[in-house]
């Protein structure tokens, strides 16, 4: 059956298949169309094909097969299809104004004479050229967005997908789909295999064998954080993941070579074995030991006797520091690069303070920096002094970790002093490390026995094991934290030791539950209602932080209850992508880096602007726009950013967040399920990680001995890197 008719009203839209609800106006009575539609607006024209169901609880439905999107011709219909809010900064009054002038011609002088438009009041010459640009990219991609749900492809991806070829998109796909796996985040080899299959492109082509040796080399990138894999483990990789035999290892080995001939890929020695890694990972991981080996050797050695400074600091403060303290002080001062590691309470604030006194008395210019929002704003607060994330010190460029501050523009600093050092992957430490100038200091702060980097890399842990830099740990916990549980058990945990479960504490609890749905339940009732009771703090100043994502006890399940619990539908305005439903007042968490999200802010009564929002971020939803799929985050830090459907597939919700995307953060309360899981994962770092992230009280809950297995297991995936071997040979380039 063909029907077609206008679209009257959009009931319901998966942003993530594509799956809607609408109803279609027709000559006759009005329909309920059901199926997967592109990106449509209110007042569309449409010509569909599909099939009459009578659905026992909303009645008769077109179940539909395919859609055609036609122009509207009237006036009325055109001005509706104006108005839909599809074209931005096109409203009622605008597209009225148009329509009155052009009338049914209105859609072939946007097309075709796009210019013509500033003859209608309120429109200006840039303003008729965007229009006119918005127009045809709307029906370029709408055709695009209908070519990818064939294979399977999300909207939010199909957008995506549109604005990196354009119109080019169609070609790129039919030639070599695997091109997507390069060019785009979000896109991986299964994704890509899964077009190259329908599209008919044969198993053994070499677009495919390529494509599975980069999938298996990134895979390892940003899984596990290794920049380099072992030759033979390369080639039994990628035969596996394109479900090849031995017969085919030969056709591999020959694309290995292609690879390397374009210098796609680099061949090196890792443990006296035959290596491979990505030349990007190669050249980078090699040019930051030369910039630390080069800031070495640059840095004008003090050589002070620091001894009165300290004196004087001390006196200010009303303190004593510790002589681990002292000498890490000395070390960082007189010292071009300089590493100061230690875990909770043992005065690595102190001697950030301390650095800080000295250099000013010296008159040496400083900057804090921290990897991530939360981490900046708290290392402001603790010095009281101003700091920023690396990606704002460095200001971001016109895309992906390109920056403004670089080896042509470096910062003007002196000092540079990074807190939370061990979240630092290999591609943000190259990019720091290049806008350093030569002769200025860098001074790491952080916990070797933290969590490593999300991304791809060892950074903390290579400069430490090449002793090629100075570092100095601390260990001695002191006076003001001995009372504080979480500190006293974190060190604890750190140590291989259990914590103290029976000890009577304001700031560290636990409570002993056997099954996970009653871990679960206990966890939903804990952030609705007691700890809020307890602690006098809000619901969402409470963490949940889980080991896994999936699972009855994973993140995501823990994040719906405490949805349905915090923020019910009470007829909100919400926007579905999969199985995600994104409501105004949730709290959410970006899950991945999006360095062109432009963003505003308000400080001293001043709005300023940037771009960039990154994994890990956590604010709340303040504005739904359900007819342009689009909404607004106020992040932790204030910073305001709106998102499109393409923007939204790198959101979840953040109840409850996974204990590595919580790295660098710190919440007044966290909340830590104890269950079993994989031993490579629920180990002794993880549970320590999560433990001090925790400000004011800890909880956990679940059994006594899965806590005791998670300290006692003390498995670490092996990260293979370069960086400690460059650093070692002394080669600076």
């Amino acid at each position: 059956m063909i029907i077609n008719g206008t679209v009257k009203s959009i009931i319901y839209k998966n942003l993530e298949t594509g799956y809607t609800v609408l109803e279609l106006e027709t000559s006759g009575k009005p329909i309920i169309c059901t199926g997967k539609f592109p990106i449509l607006g209110e007042a569309e024209m449409l010509e569909v094909e599909g099939e009459l169901k009578l659905n026992p609880r909303y009645g008769e439905q077109l179940e539909v097969k395919s859609v055609n999107i036609k122009k509207p011709t009237s006036s009325i219909a055109i001005q509706k299809y104006l108005a839909c809010g599809l074209i931005s900064g096109v409203g009622e009054a605008i597209s009225r104004n148009i329509v009155q002038m052009f009338g049914e011609k209105t859609l072939e002088i946007i097309d075709k004479e796009p210019l013509k438009l500033e003859q209608v009041r309120g429109i200006s010459k840039r303003k008729a050229l965007e229009i006119g640009s918005a127009y045809k990219d709307i029906k370029k991609m709408q055709e695009a967005v209908i070519f990818l749900q064939n294979y399977d492809i999300s909207i939010g991806l199909s957008v995506k997908i549109y604005e990196t070829y354009k119109h080019n998109t169609i070609n790129v796909l039919k030639s070599n789909p695997y091109k997507l796996i390069e060019d785009i985040d979000g896109v991986g080899f299964k994704t890509a295999d899964k077009i190259a299959f329908k599209l008919g492109i044969a198993s053994d082509s070499p677009f495919r064998i390529r494509a599975g040796l980069l999938y298996i080399l990134g895979e390892l990138a940003e899984n596990q954080g290794s920049t380099v894999v072992m030759l033979n483990n390369l080639l039994e990789g990628t035969c596996g993941v394109l479900g090849y035999g031995e017969d085919m290892r030969g056709e591999v080995e020959r694309e290995v070579t292609n690879l390397l001939i374009e210098g796609v890929i680099k061949k090196v020695e890792h443990n006296n074995q035959e290596a491979v890694c990505t030349t990007k990972n190669y050249t980078m991981e090699k040019k930051v030991a030369s910039k630390l080996l080069m800031l070495i050797a640059s840095s004008p050695n003090y050589h002070l006797n620091i001894d009165s400074l300290l004196q004087n600091y001390q006196s200010v403060n009303k303190i004593t520091l510790h002589l681990t303290q002292q000498k890490a002080i000395e070390c960082a001062v007189n010292n071009g690069v300089s590493v100061i590691t230690g875990g909770p309470g043992t005065g690595k604030t102190t001697i950030i303070k301390g650095l800080l006194h000295i250099f000013d008395s010296l008159n040496k210019k400083t900057m804090l920096m921290a990897p991530t929002g939360r981490a900046s704003k708290r290392l402001e607060e603790q010095t009281g002094r101003s700091a920023s994330t690396i990606h704002r010190a460095l200001e971001m460029g016109g895309g992906r970790l390109t920056f403004n501050h670089n080896e042509n523009n470096p910062l003007d600093a002196d000092v540079v002093i990074i807190d939370e050092v061990s979240m630092l992957d290999i591609y943000l430490t190259y990019s720091l490390l290049s806008a350093i100038k030569l002769g200025s200091k860098i001074i790491f702060v952080g916990d070797k026995d933290q969590l490593p980097s999300v991304g791809a890399g060892n950074v903390l842990a290579d400069i430490l094991a090449s002793e090629v830099v100075p570092y100095v740990e601390l260990s001695q916990i002191f006076r003001q934290s001995e009372n504080s549980q979480i500190v006293v058990n974190a060190h604890k945990i750190n140590n291989g030791e259990m914590p103290d479960l029976k000890q009577k504490s304001d700031d560290f609890f636990y409570s002993s539950k056997f099954e996970p749905a009653v871990v679960i339940e206990e966890i939903v009732d804990m952030v609705a209602t007691r700890i809020p009771k307890f602690k006098g703090v809000l619901p969402t100043d409470i963490q949940v932080l889980a080991p896994v994502k999936s699972g009855l006890a994973g993140v995501d399940n823990i994040n719906l209850r405490l949805q349905e619990k915090l923020n019910p539908p009470l007829g909100k305005p919400e926007l579905v992508v999969g199985k995600k439903t994104f409501r105004l007042g949730d709290k959410v968490m970006q899950t991945s880096n999006n360095y062109d999200l432009e963003w505003t802010k308000v400080e001293n009564g001043l709005v300023i602007s940037g771009q960039g929002v990154f994994n890990g971020d956590i604010g709340f939803i303040d504005e739904i726009n359900s007819v342009s799929n689009t909404m607004y985050i106020t992040f932790d830090d204030g910073r305001r950013a709106g998102y499109s459907l393409v923007e939204l597939e790198d959101l979840s919700l953040a109840y409850a967040i996974t204990i590595h995307k919580s790295q660098g953060s710190e919440f007044p309360v966290v909340i830590i399920p104890i269950l079993a899981g994989n031993p490579k994962l629920y180990n002794k770092n993880l549970l320590y990680t999560a433990v001090t992230r925790a400000k004011n009280m800890v909880v956990l809950i679940g059994k006594s001995g899965n806590l005791y297995y998670m300290i006692n297991n003390r498995y670490n995936a092996e990260r293979l890197t370069l960086l400690k071997q460059f650093l070692v040979d002394g080669i600076i380039i």
